[in-house]
């Protein structure tokens, strides 16, 4: 049987559409983080880091703290934008 399919006896109990759906959204909103933390660790360091080595200088350092908060705003007006439009 597959994840997909009703249970054939009754000894095991079947999620609800709302537990279903939550645990969809807490899988969908865990996924996109990963995605995003991935895209930005690299997109900022690709941007900042120039001379890798043991420890951060002062400008790499201000430097990924700027990039990572404009993802992180740009990903707010992305979000508001897609959730706020009519379906």
């Amino acid at each position: 049987m597959d994840s997909f399919s009703s249970p054939s006896s009754g000894s095991s109990p079947q999620m609800s559409t709302d537990e279903f759906m939550n645990q969809l959204k807490t899988q969908l909103a865990q996924a996109y983080a990963e995605e995003f933390l991935e895209t930005v660790r690299g997109k900022c360091f690709e941007k900042c880091i120039t001379k890798p080595g043991s420890s951060l200088s002062g400008s790499e350092s201000s430097c990924i703290s700027r990039c990572v908060d404009r993802y992180i705003e740009a990903t707010g007006i992305i979000s508001r934008a897609i959730f706020s439009s009519p379906h």
